[in-house]
This record gives structure tokens, sequence and C-alpha cells, in this order.
């Protein structure tokens, strides 16, 4: 991939990796590409689950007009699967920031590959947690780490510390949750939502919202519902992985 110097490690041995401080966005994103787990085609042309062809996706929220989804598509890095979901658990349990890095670079590298997708954008923003999150805000570290990686500064991205939404009260958490809970944790989360500076700057505008699991999608519609009813003309998802969809 590089003549005359060493071939990427690999994802998942980015940690060993001779281009673990020097590589590039999307040096990064193509040595991961050959491992992770591809979204499969044909997909949702809205929530990138895999559907057979000729069929409708299962997802009940794909279903719904735009205006009560509030999202107009989600797309995502990779699949939720092997050692891909094994490091976001590393990052978002343990706290291993080193991972806010790859991770940050796998989403810079993805916008710098689908113009497409990006075309529009006004503002790039994470799906906050909450100020005292523990072990780490690891939404808020990917973010930081993608404003770095993002060395031309291609994207509307915020530099760290002046995150443009953020989340000052804890709300309950979703995982292993019912479909009933999770959808109340979903709007208690959303409801706890500040856009910093003017919210004039959300008016008519385009916006993508990051974060790194999408599994049915009742968080990202809630939040995108909250931007929208403040102004936004268009909320669009990017995940880092998105899990399988089991009905």
């Amino acid at each position: 991939m590089t003549a005359g110097l060493p071939d990427p490690a690999g994802f998942p041995d980015c940690p060993v990796c001779a281009y673990r401080f020097t590589g590039t966005a999307r040096l990064c994103s193509d040595c991961a590409g050959r491992t992770l787990q591809s979204v499969a085609d044909p997909h949702c042309p809205v929530c990138s689950q895999a559907v057979a062809p000729g069929r409708q996706c299962g997802n009940r929220v794909c279903a719904l007009p735009e205006a009560e989804r509030g999202f107009s598509r989600v797309d995502a890095v990779a699949m939720y699967s092997g050692a891909l979901r094994d490091k976001i658990h590393k990052l978002k349990y343990e706290g291993k920031a080193g991972w806010a890095m790859i991770f940050g670079r796998l989403l810079v590298g993805w916008m710098e590959s689908h113009p497409d997708q990006m075309r529009g954008v006004d503002h790039v923003v994470g799906n906050p947690t909450h100020t005292g999150r523990q072990p780490i805000q690891h939404i808020e570290a990917i973010m930081d780490a993608a404003y770095t990686e993002d060395v031309t500064r291609a994207f509307p991205l915020s530099p760290p510390g002046a995150h443009r939404l953020v989340k000052q009260a804890e709300t309950a958490r979703s995982a292993n949750r019912t479909l009933d809970e999770k959808r109340a944790a979903a709007t208690a989360h959303a409801a706890a939502l500040t856009w910093t500076g003017d919210t004039g700057d959300i008016k008519g505008a385009t916006i993508l919202l990051v974060d790194d699991v999408f599994t049915s999608g009742s968080q990202l519609q809630h939040v995108a519902l909250r931007l929208r009813a403040t102004g936004a003309a268009d909320v669009r998802g990017l995940v880092l992985a998105r899990v399988p969809w089991s009905g």
C-alpha cells in the first residue's frame, strides 16, 4: 500500500502499526476496510440494514414518513461485529482512549470517500454523552479525534472543547432494555440535549449526527426530531457500526 514503507498492520492491530501516530484518515480507513464487515448490498436506503432483493426493511422506523422519522438516512462505516464490536467496547466501557483516534480516522476517511453523502452538510456533530459519563465520554473523544484528523478542515466539525450539541443531565441508558424502555430512554436523552451558541445556526441547516452504534434508530430518531423542531432542514446519521437487525 505504501511503496518503500512498511505495510499497515491492519485492523485491529492498530496499536502496533507503523502508522499509528502518522497515518492519514484515508490510509487507516482503506486499511480497516480490508477486514471490517462491510454494509451489505442491497441494503435499506434509510437505515443501511441488509435486505433481501425485493423485500422491505423490517425496521418500523424506516416505514415512517421522514417528518416523523426525524432523519433522512443513516450510513455506517461497517457492521457491528468481530473486532470492531470489541474495540468499540474497549473505548466505551473500559476507557481505552487510543481507539478514539482510530475511530476518528475511520469517520473522516468515510467522509472523504463519500462526497455525495457529505454534500450540503452544515454541521457534523456527535450524539453527546453526559458530561459526567465514566470511564470516558467516548463520543466526544471520537469527535475530537475526527477534528484533529481532518487536517485540511474539509468538514464542518467542531474543535475540541467546543461541541455544538451537549448533554448536561444524565438519563437512563437504553442497553439491555425492553423496546418500550428503549423508547422512553431515547425520549429522555433527546430532551436533555442543548445546542450551544446561537440556535440560529440550526435554522435551515443540514446536520450530520454521528454515533458509535445504530440498532433500531429510536435514539437517533428522537434527537433528529429535536433538531428539526429547533429548525434543522435535514438530519442525517453516520455511525461507526450498524447492528444487524433482529426484528
